[in-house]
């Protein structure tokens, strides 16, 4: 009986034993496979970013995207690319970017936009700073962008409108002098805006069309004495040289109205407008949901500016003789 126990108590401590070691073997074992799976890194995205031209608007713009990308806390390898005003380099950069098999597109100007979706109908696109994305053949309808392009327009409904009305409520003469770029469909699709605004009012536009921004002062100039007033829209060719219109402007005493707040920032004397910074920043979070797989580009209707306001120039108001009307205080904003 004594040895029966004997016995029994050494197999069940043998089997203790087992039972404890091979727990500590496979805890051992999971420890070690553990330590052999590799950490996941974060996915790194390409972007490719075409630009039509370098100023300050549409820097203000890529600079947004960017920042958005950023807050939306994606790593992300950039392909900057910039045409410099020359609509051939535009599909030129965009094949480049296909070629380099960047994730995404983002086009900067109607051109760029352009370019960017007759070189791919794979890559998703988000555009800014487009004007018109229906004219420009960009989108089917606002509400119904393609299979892979979509993004935000610089044209705010009231904008044009609004311009139009301050100039025939507060200013005296009824020529509106506007320098564009007749090959640039944002800015024929502006200029149409406009003639479309002033209708009912006796105002009527002096055109100066130009090619190229070398061609800028020489148009400006040719509107002293054939303009009340001079109006630039947003037309990249005729802003990346504003200077040389504020120049004219000013040594002529001509009230020089622009498109957007940078330009009046550089020199304009007034706008209904927006920040760029803002509607690329829109831009960029529209990107962020595509590259995470979130949405697609059918999924997110294009977007308008958020916020419009008029923003005064006091200097610019003084260098073009213009007195400042205290009506003006309840409807705009004042850069000193």
């Amino acid at each position: 009986m004594n040895w029966k126990k004997a016995v029994g108590s050494s197999i069940l401590s043998l089997m203790l034993l087992a039972g404890c070691g091979g727990g500590q073997g496979a805890t051992t074992g999971d420890q070690g496979q553990a330590e052999k799976e590799p950490a996941k890194e974060a996915t790194t995205y390409k972007v490719g970013i075409a630009q039509y031209v370098q100023h300050p608007s549409l820097d203000a713009a890529t600079a947004g995207f960017k920042k958005a990308l950023e807050e939306a806390g994606l790593t992300v390898e950039y392909n900057d690319q910039n045409a410099q005003a020359d609509a051939n380099n535009t599909l030129t950069i965009a094949n480049n970017l296909v070629g380099d098999q960047v994730d995404l597109i983002f086009a900067n100007a109607t051109p760029m936009a352009q370019g960017a979706l007759n070189a791919t109908k794979d890559i998703p696109i988000v555009f800014t700073s487009v004007t018109d994305p229906v004219g420009a053949e960009l989108v089917e309808a606002m509400d119904k962008p393609g299979a892979n392009i979509t993004g935000t327009t610089d044209t705010h409904p009231d904008a044009i409108p609004n311009t139009v009305k301050f100039i025939d409520q507060y200013f005296e003469g009824n020529k509106v002098g506007m320098i564009y770029n007749a090959g640039e469909q944002n800015s024929v699709a502006q200029i149409d805006l406009v003639k479309k605004a002033m209708e009912g009012t006796d105002l009527e536009i002096v055109e100066a069309a130009v090619s190229t921004s070398a061609d800028v002062k020489t148009a400006a100039e040719s509107l002293v004495g054939a303009a009340d007033v001079i109006y630039i829209i947003t037309d990249n060719t005729v802003v990346s040289a504003l200077e040389s219109v504020v120049q004219v402007a000013n040594e002529n005493d001509i009230p020089l109205f622009v498109g957007e707040l940078d330009s009046v920032a550089r020199g304009g004397f007034a706008a209904y407008g927006f920040d760029y910074y803002d509607i690329g920043f829109e831009a960029g979070q529209m990107a962020a949901q595509i590259l995470k797989g979130e949405k697609t580009t059918a999924d997110l209707p294009v977007q308008y500016p958020q916020n419009l306001k008029l923003l005064i120039n006091k200097k610019a108001a003084a260098e073009m003789g213009i007195k400042l009307n205290p009506e003006w205080d309840g409807i705009a904003e004042y850069l000193e």
